[in-house]
């Protein structure tokens, strides 16, 4: 049953704290840094060493709150009393959520008067989890979207308070959906807020029979299991693009799948098996019809189109790609 979500308001613009980390969520931050609120504070994760040297980079949120000069905290642990008390020190209204990359305690979702909300990448009940953009196309959704939620203890788990949804692209990947969402995920919460200010929204918890997960990628859900349908191959390329990418193996050198779509030349061998080469053109077996190959980066190299690729590749029908790759 759907009830008003109506805490308290005070009479003066919300203080409001945000808690966020990757590019995903700097629409959001920057979309409040627009509104007639107040962000008195940002949470991100700590500084990460990243490239050759292994030096430290700032978190893309820090990046965004920094150049408009609001504070910034960046705890090792969120579920500490020092985390706790700094966050008291901000006396926010409101905290808003996107993308943090902890699960909050108790203690801090119960201390703004106004509550907790969070910018969730998919339409709750469906896609709970870590990767809820990469799983949808995955699984061949025809629609995502974004949820605008209370904050629960339990994963994704809180009552429903606005959502927008968008038309999956037929050759949308995790990279342009994770733009568009991150766009709308923006725009819902403007438009959530303001509702939550005129008394209109409403919480509806969610159904937990329709719940489905989109676990945390890991690099070897990239690796390609050509046994399956060209049809789920080609939705993980897409999926995975682009990380962790999918990836097949040619020889002992690892084959990156960057693009690919479904062919219509008939597969009767065993998946894996290149079965049509042309000057502009890869196609391979699988354990349900076939796939050509668009763009590939073989291990240490650029990626190229397909017709570049096999310029310099003595590839022919009949050759397997995989661990058990051999040539005819």
């Amino acid at each position: 049953m759907s009830t008003p979500f109506s805490p308290l308001l005070p009479a003066r613009p919300l203080r409001l704290v945000f808690m966020g980390t990757p590019e995903f969520a700097v629409p959001a931050l920057q979309a409040l840094l627009e509104s007639e609120d107040t962000v008195v504070g940002v949470v991100c994760q700590p500084d990460k060493p990243a490239g050759r040297r292994l030096d430290l980079h700032a978190p893309p949120v820090k990046d965004s709150a920094q150049a408009h000069a609001v504070p910034v905290f960046q705890p090792q642990r969120i579920r500490t009393p020092a985390a706790l008390e700094h966050l008291q020190g901000w006396q926010p209204d409101l905290i808003v959520v996107a993308a943090y990359g902890k699960i909050l305690p108790k203690t801090i979702l119960d201390l703004p008067p106004c509550g907790c909300i969070n910018i969730h990448a998919s339409l709750l009940p469906k896609y709970r989890g870590a990767a809820p953009m990469q799983w949808a196309i995955a699984h061949g959704e025809t629609h995502s979207g974004v949820t605008i939620m209370e904050v629960s203890e339990e994963l994704d788990a809180g009552d429903i308070l606005f959502q927008k949804s968008v038309i999956l692209k037929p050759d949308e990947t995790g990279g342009s959906l994770h733009d568009t969402l991150a766009a709308l995920g923006a725009q819902a919460l403007v438009e959530a807020i303001t509702l939550f200010k005129q008394g209109k929204l409403v919480a509806t918890p969610q159904d937990n029979a329709a719940v489905t997960y989109a676990p945390l990628l890991k690099k070897e859900d990239g690796a390609i299991d050509w046994t399956h349908s060209a049809v789920s191959i080609e939705r993980r390329i897409r999926a995975f693009h682009p990380w962790p990418s999918s990836y097949t193996w040619l020889g002992n050198k690892r084959l990156k799948i960057l693009a690919a779509h479904l062919s219509t030349v008939e597969a009767s061998t065993v998946p894996g098996t290149i079965i049509d080469r042309q000057d502009k053109a890869l196609t391979v077996a699988t354990g349900q019809g076939s796939l050509s190959l668009d763009r590939v980066q073989l291990e240490g190299k650029k990626a190229l189109p397909i017709a570049a690729f096999l310029a310099g590749h003595n590839l022919k029908p009949g050759d397997r790609l995989g661990h058990h790759w051999q040539s005819a």
